[in-house]
């Protein structure tokens, strides 16, 4: 999930140097938990807690543009002083409570700070921001407010805003400024035009294509009310149209959320736990053609995930399978048919990515409809396996069958490059990810003594993913009644397992190694990767008991959840993305494996573990976060700077029941 990197592109300093314009009058920390997220199908905004959109990595995004990069509101030309800021419990009202710093005299006398209270109020619907500002004066005196905005729209892509530069960019028009209304617009080297436009319900006093000034003049205790609206054309705004927006969010949300079943304990705070769950999940699901699907996280990863969608679907679907059926649907349409070096695709392979983007469209980038994962397709075939366990819907099995069988003719006949028996990877074009396995980050796969190995790689849980995927499909084709085959299935699942026995082992150190490279050499270095084996049921009862005392060891166990590697390994750092960080739907994969052979009072150990620090994160697990030892019960998990939160198989892992298959 780090295209960026993996293909080694050198990000740029500055994308946009006038999108940081009003950056520094915020007055407020920009870090990740003061960062708040909405999102309505293929659009969603990142803003900070006053509300504001400064160009760094936040903005409002529509398929993969960002069509607002700058967005902030002043009083007097100075940044309000902010009250509280939340989201609500559904995740469909973002409410900013702000108060004026002193303001100077507009034909009166100053007014001094704290006594007009500003109320800024935004949801997404239908491909549009809506904002309600209520403005109110509490001096006895009346109050002349001034309100200015400052705005732009760079329309850089996803890939740009994450730090890929480009040899060329399609034509941006200039502003076109109406009596309430500023335009934006970008021709794509695509060919298609990207726009946005700010209205208002009130007209400026001043407006230009970079910003808009109001005054208001208010007695005491008076409100006035400002809409604006911000979408792909111009709108006569009104608070009409606010409400109205509102109940339909708020009822398209509701919808979702009364999907499947849910959890209640004794515990208010576990309960509170559950319902952000809930409610991001909701958020993140995205009504396609072939049903729900949840998308991975906000910002970097609003789109459409093989494996991450998956996982997902595994870990919530005793609750609700719908989101199962709707992935396997996707997936299994979007499955590929051909060869192509540039998208790492072969027949049978399951998607890993899909943008909509300028760059995916124009082929800077492969991500349009990319394959690069080597261990969605099995995973694939584990969730419909486990569907069909779940659900008996043999009918929507048969729909996807041919799918399947292709998935698997893969697994067992072209993911194993260079014929030692072990299912790898090795991209195919420089383009690609570097990495394909779940730590797809360029520094991931490694040596005992830090040394980068040669391709292709064979990953440890790919290996038991597949044996996985090809049990499944036993299972399958025994409920469909087709003598033999799920015989065969089971033997190449035998054959596996005994090859990842063999192979991956490390006696001396009693635990599994990380992966075997193209030379035949295992990268022997502890990471939570063998945990897998756990959940997948590859590992014999004795090994699996060695990986988990070394899992629940100091150096795995952070106190807040497994890292990613051992600590006491090369290139351990407890900052970086996959080296030593924790991942909670890692450690959640772990767990559940962990409770399969039985070991339910680790299982509740690293429960409370994950609660802990969901409490901390105000109950939003993040993607990931820094993986600092512990130190005593005052202490804290340490953010990781640019982690996805919401992240959706972060926020469902705490539903995962411990024996799944």
């Amino acid at each position: 999930m780090n295209p960026v990197e993996a293909i080694g592109v050198k990000p740029i300093e500055e994308p946009v140097p006038e999108a940081r314009v009003g950056a520094a009058s915020t007055g407020e920390p920009r870090i990740p938990l003061r960062l708040f997220a909405l999102k309505d199908g293929d659009t969603f905004a990142v803003a900070d807690a006053s509300g504001n959109i400064v160009g760094d990595n936040d903005g409002l995004f529509r398929d993969d543009a960002r069509v607002l990069s700058l967005y902030t509101m002043t009083l007097g030309g100075v940044a309000p002083s902010l009250l509280s800021a939340q989201m609500s419990q559904d995740n469909v009202l973002f409410v900013s409570n702000l108060t004026n710093r002193p303001l100077p005299p507009l034909g009166g006398r100053s007014l001094e700070h704290g006594v007009i209270h500003v109320e800024r109020k935004r949801l997404l619907h239908g491909r549009r921001l809506y904002e309600r500002i209520c403005i109110t004066n509490f001096a006895r005196t009346g109050a002349i407010v001034p309100l200015e905005f400052s705005f732009a729209a760079d329309f850089l892509d996803m890939f740009e805003v994450r730090g890929m530069a480009r040899r060329a960019r399609g034509k941006t028009a200039v502003p076109e400024i109406r009596d309430r209304s500023v335009q934006f617009s970008y021709l794509g080297l695509d060919g298609v035009e990207r726009r946005s436009c700010i209205s208002f319900s009130e007209q400026p006093i001043s407006m230009s294509g970079r910003d808009a000034s109001f005054v208001f003049k208010l007695g005491y205790n008076a409100t006035v009310t400002l809409h604006v609206e911000i979408g792909p054309d111009e709108a006569n705004v009104s608070e009409r149209r606010f409400r109205a927006a509102e109940a339909r969010a708020r009822w398209n949300m509701r919808r979702v959320r009364r999907r499947g079943a849910t959890l209640r304990s004794r515990n208010h705070v576990f309960d509170d736990w559950l319902e952000q769950s809930r409610a991001d999940l909701a958020l993140l699901t995205t009504e396609l053609p072939t049903g729900p699907y949840p998308y991975a996280g906000i910002p970097w990863f609003s789109t459409p995930f093989g494996r991450d969608a998956i996982i997902t679907s595994l870990q919530i679907l005793w609750l609700d399978p719908s989101p199962a059926r709707g992935v396997l649907a996707f997936l299994a349409e979007h499955q590929a048919h051909e060869t192509s070096a540039f998208r790492d695709s072969a027949p049978g392979k399951i998607m890993h990515e899909a943008r909509k983007g300028e760059m995916a469209a124009t082929k800077e980038v492969p991500f349009g409809l990319y394959y690069g994962g080597v261990d969605t397709t099995p995973l694939f075939i584990m969730l419909a396996g486990a569907y069909a366990d779940r659900t008996a819907d043999l009918a929507f099995i048969e729909s996807i069958w041919p799918a399947l069988e292709r998935a698997t003719t893969w697994i067992l006949d072209e993911a194993d490059s260079n014929s030692d028996g072990l299912v790898d990877y090795a991209r195919l074009a420089d383009t690609g990810l570097a990495n394909q396995g779940w730590k797809d980050s360029h520094d991931s796969v490694f040596h005992r003594d830090g040394s980068d190995p040669v391709g292709p790689i064979a990953l440890v849980e790919v290996q038991g993913y597949c044996y996985a995927a090809l049990r499944a499909m036993a299972g399958l084709a025994r409920r469909r009644e087709l003598t033999g085959q799920d015989a065969f299935y089971l033997h190449a699942a035998d054959t596996i397992r005994a090859r990842t026995e063999a192979r991956f082992w490390m006696p001396e150190r009693d635990y599994y190694a990380l992966a075997i490279d193209g030379a035949g050499k295992p990268c022997d270095v502890r990471t939570t990767n063998a945990g897998h084996l756990l959940y997948t049921g590859l590992a014999s009862p004795e090994r699996a008991g060695a990986v988990m005392r070394g899992l629940m060891s100091p150096s795995l166990n952070s106190g807040w959840g497994f890292r990613t590697l051992a600590r006491d390994e090369a290139r351990f750092n407890p900052m970086s993305y996959h080296n030593g960080s924790v991942w909670p739907h890692d450690t959640a994969l772990c767990v559940a494996g962990m409770a399969r052979y039985g070991e339910r009072a680790a299982v509740v150990q690293m429960l409370d573990q994950l609660f802990q620090a969901a409490v901390r994160f105000e109950r939003r697990l993040p993607e990931l976060y820094c993986g600092f030892a512990r130190r005593g019960k005052g202490d804290s998990p340490v953010a990781y700077p640019v982690a996805c939160a919401p992240q959706a198989c972060r926020q469902a892992q705490k539903w995962k029941p411990g024996n799944s298959f």
